[in-house]
């Protein structure tokens, strides 16, 4: 591969579903960036489900915490090194990584703040002997801001349009927007509630012995029928009631959130719950865009973007926008949030601001992340 070695950074992304590890190989210049390749590797199911049983409170959390963020870190560095081997690349090839972790717990509202990632970039650092660039979220947090999202400033780089308002929805575990208005240089951005993270947990409840753990192209979903009233019951929620600055993840929306929800309607059909399921996402996002703008390009991005129920239930929800997925837009959809990281480890290393405080909620704002060096 011919480029400059010391614009190569990797960003990597392993997002609330916990489904597996996003690569992103990203060069920098003077015409902005560019994405080479990226990698995808899912998780063996043993270590998702020790991810996914961190989400809540349990006995010996602490240790089982203190392991795996040295076994994740393990197996980032496997997956990094594979990918340069893969690429022809070596470590002295690349400037930085960017490792966003695994989130575990994002607690922004109580007296003392704090979001926790597992992964530990010290340890990946010297695993791969490439320098990196982690722990993003700390700073904002201490400025006073919720620390997420952290994608807002990385869209308003690339997909700002003065001809018309535009909102790009990343559906992962989470859902979040980033609002670009036209005649306005501000950016709003929050989380709108689940994206994936119900849809999964409901279908691998349903589907134990299932080799896959989504509803691929919403084919189970497809067979079931949206019910008003658990979709009204799930909508009361006080979540989406919120003014943002507002941020939330798998903590908040999990199984228990699911089943009190549940216990009012004990005849609905599985199915039926995964297609209301889906109509939460939906509704949750375009009750927050019509919010925003009455008309606006609207971007989809993320895993959901492949979700043909989600994208039909957006668009009749959104009938004055233009509802499209980043891949229309030349976008890679399942990279994007791995490109970030790259961008945030290129940010943090030239001093570029990174966070919005119209977003966070922070004080100021300034160059996130911590530099670990091998």
């Amino acid at each position: 591969m011919a480029t400059n070695a010391n614009d190569l950074y990797i960003g990597l992304m392993s997002g609330t579903s916990a489904d597996g590890i996003d690569l992103a190989l990203v060069q920098f210049d003077q015409q902005g960036h560019h994405l080479h390749a990226s990698y995808y590797q899912p998780y063996e199911p043993g270590l998702r489900q020790a991810i996914q049983r961190l989400y809540q409170p349990s006995d010996n959390e602490l240790d089982r915490l203190g392991a795996l963020d040295k076994q994740l870190a393990t197996v980032f560095a496997d997956t990094i090194l594979a990918f340069l081997a893969q690429q022809g690349l070596s470590a002295s090839d690349i400037k930085a990584i960017g490792n966003h972790g695994q989130t575990i717990r994002h607690r922004p509202e109580q007296p003392f703040a704090f979001s926790c990632q597992i992964g530990c970039s010290q340890t990946l650092a010297v695993l791969t002997q490439i320098p990196v660039i982690g722990r993003f979220r700390e700073k904002d947090i201490a400025l006073g801001g919720q620390g997420a999202p952290l994608v807002p400033a990385y869209h308003d780089a690339m997909f700002r349009n003065n001809a018309s308002d535009v909102c790009i929805v990343n559906i992962g575990g989470i859902a979040n927007v980033t609002f670009l208005p036209k005649q306005s240089p501000a950016v709003v951005g929050f989380d709108t509630g689940p994206g994936n993270a119900l849809l999964d947990l409901w279908y691998s409840h349903n589907h134990p012995q299932s080799e896959q753990t989504i509803d691929k192209d919403a084919t189970w979903a497809c067979t079931g029928s949206v019910d008003v009233g658990l979709l009204s019951r799930m909508l009361d929620d006080a979540y989406f009631h919120k003014q943002y600055p507002k941020s939330t993840g798998r903590e908040y929306f999990h199984g228990e959130w699911l089943e009190r929800a549940l216990r009012a309607f004990p005849l609905l059909s599985a199915a039926d719950i995964q297609a209301t399921l889906h109509a939460l996402t939906a509704h949750s996002i375009a009750n927050e865009v019509n919010k925003l703008s009455d008309k606006c390009e609207v971007i989809i991005v993320g895993g959901g973007a492949h979700n043909p129920l989600l994208m039909k239930m957006l668009s009749d929800l959104l009938p004055n926008s233009n509802v499209q997925t980043g891949s229309q837009y030349g976008i890679d959809n399942d990279s994007l949030e791995a490109v970030v990281f790259a961008w945030l480890a290129h940010a943090y290393l030239h001093n570029i601001p990174s966070n919005l405080p119209s977003v966070t909620g922070a004080s100021r704002s300034t160059s996130l992340g911590c530099l670990f060096t091998p």
